[in-house]
């Protein structure tokens, strides 16, 4: 369940819907889809939504667009729910270079790099930026999992919903439209 940002929590309520991204890169920018998620208690920023609020806060680039914070299950053995949202941002990073930015956000929160899917006190991901696909050995763009994520998709279609995939041309807004049916069936 996603819920808005609790009282006094910094958000910017704004959405990015326009679907132009491209036009950033003549600007020397570029317009990323980033996905953070929490499971786990800091001990400056309290439980997962604390942490996804500081998280945000501490970025360092040009914010757009926030989305909601959704409570969602854990995947794979981790048991604790996670704090899942989304921001729009702004940069003129390339994806490499924002990559070590983010992991060197990570790093400072606490992160440390263990077993797949288990509990983390922060999670940040590109999954989508206004070049289209980026593909080298440490990252892909677009993410090549949040397709079937609804942890992913239900706070980027908030803030994001007419950014098409790369990859199927399908927006967001039909992205989660599909899983949400899919989803339905099972």
């Amino acid at each position: 369940d996603c819920a808005p940002w609790p009282k006094g929590a910094v958000a910017l309520g704004k959405r990015h819907d326009d679907g132009k991204h491209g036009s950033y890169r003549a600007r020397g920018m570029y317009r990323y889809l980033i996905a953070i998620g929490s499971n786990r208690r800091h001990a400056r920023h309290g439980p997962p939504r604390g942490v996804v609020a500081a998280a945000i806060a501490s970025i360092g680039l040009t914010v757009v667009a926030v989305s909601d914070v959704c409570e969602t299950s854990p995947m794979g053995p981790s048991r604790r729910r996670y704090a899942n949202a989304a921001i729009v941002a702004d940069t003129v990073l390339d994806p490499p270079a924002l990559l070590a930015h983010l992991k060197a956000i990570e790093r400072a929160f606490g992160r440390r790099s263990g077993r797949r899917w288990g509990d983390r006190v922060i999670d940040l991901d590109i999954v989508l930026w206004s070049g289209g696909l980026w593909a080298s050995k440490t990252l892909a763009i677009p993410h090549r999992s949040f397709r079937n994520r609804a942890f992913v998709l239900d706070p980027a279609n908030q803030i994001a919903a007419a950014w098409r995939d790369p990859l199927s041309g399908l927006t967001l807004r039909h992205l989660k439209s599909r899983l949400d049916r899919r989803a339905a069936q099972s």
